[in-house]
């Protein structure tokens, strides 16, 4: 291509770009980053690989099951082109050290999947004047931007507030397209690539919004915000901080918050046990329809969190019931709304359908 030429092959193969996330972004990304020559490849992920996401994980195999991701994404890069210098982080990015990571490359680009980690990531590439190519999924929609520093606006231009914490489902509580993150994260790996080479116009101030359904892409235009606290005028945040404070999360003490929450838990062992021992309980399952097909726990009744508030009135509060999801998360909104609504002997099921396949019954489909 006369556009790329020596020129810009020279300049991919000299390229170091990082990688933050090898699953449904970063495994596209990485595959058509690696067959473009670009030099150096860094990969973290503190993730092993999951049977039930390889449909759009599609760096991994069965194969690598149970594997650390970055292992797996390396060995498939290696086999693709064996001249790509893979640099692999088995290891979570914080604030202690994303900063020592990032120095050594130019450009990151983001794969990740919670709110914490983007502040951060953006927070820290403000801070090194470097720029990362971002990329969003849910269901069938998907979002694409750059945030170049010195450029155009920051992440926090565009989104200034973390959502409040459980109102955005996660893709797998809401699920995802498998396709979906192909075409984002190949979109994500082309702006990389214009970066690289100096070519194009780069997603800088346009963020794009993709539709698989309607198979309609849009842009939305958005400027810098000078009262930005990180890279606006006069910014207050001139060092990186506490993200999960920040998005209302305390990273480790998920039991913890929901004790302090007043949300009692049970085990999926105990509740198994419950099922042995005869006693007389009502379960719960607040996953969507499509979910309750692929698996459930033997005698549960499938009220969807949506409906709840309007299904109350089929639970008697002097019932004791036992309320589970897919891991846990929705499950425990609809607790604290029964809570609230008087009932007193209910308790969430930890680890959701999830965890019962796990702990207790294998011959549970997990997803």
């Amino acid at each position: 291509m006369p556009e790329v030429g020596v020129e810009g092959q020279e300049k991919l193969k000299a390229a170091k770009v990082l990688l933050i996330g090898t699953g449904g972004l970063g495994s596209p990304a990485a595959l058509y980053l690696a067959a473009a020559g670009v030099g150096t490849l860094g990969l973290i992920d503190f993730d092993r690989v999951d049977f039930s996401n390889l449909q759009r994980q599609i760096i991994h195999s069965t194969d690598s099951v149970g594997k650390p991701k970055v292992d797996s994404a390396k060995e498939r890069l290696n086999q693709i082109n064996p001249n790509v210098k893979v640099v692999t982080y088995d290891e979570m990015l914080t604030k202690d050290n994303i900063l020592h990571i990032l120095k050594d490359y130019e450009i990151l680009l983001d794969g990740t999947d919670n709110f914490q980690t983007r502040y951060l990531v953006n927070d820290a590439c403000v801070f090194a004047k470097k720029p990362f190519v971002y990329g969003s999924i849910f269901r069938f929609d998907g979002q694409a931007t750059v945030f170049y520093p010195g450029k155009g606006p920051c992440y926090r231009c565009l989104f200034a507030e973390p959502p409040p914490p459980g109102m955005v489902p996660s893709c797998s509580e809401g699920g995802v397209l498998g396709i979906l993150p192909g075409v984002i994260g190949v979109i994500q790996a082309t702006e990389v690539v214009k970066l690289i080479i100096g070519k194009g116009e780069p997603l800088i101030g346009r963020l794009m919004l993709y539709d698989a359904l309607k198979m309609n892409f849009r842009e939305v235009k958005f400027r810098r915000n000078p009262k930005c606290p990180v890279c606006g005028d006069s910014p207050t945040i001139t060092e990186l901080i506490d993200y999960d404070a920040f998005c209302g999360i305390s990273r480790g003490e998920e039991k913890k918050t929901m004790e302090t929450n007043g949300i009692p838990e049970i085990t999926a062992k105990e509740l198994k046990a419950k099922m042995d021992r005869k006693e007389k309980f009502v379960l719960i399952d607040v996953r969507e329809p499509n979910e309750f097909q692929i698996n459930q726990i033997p005698g549960a009744k499938l009220i969807p969190l949506g409906n709840v508030p309007e299904r109350v009135h089929e639970l008697d509060s002097a019932d004791e019931i036992v309320v589970n999801c897919h891991f846990g998360g929705r499950s425990a909104k609809a607790v604290q709304f029964l809570q609230k609504a008087g009932f007193k002997k209910i308790k969430n099921l930890a680890g959701g359908i999830d965890a019962w396949s796990q702990d207790v019954d294998p011959s549970c489909p997990r997803y």
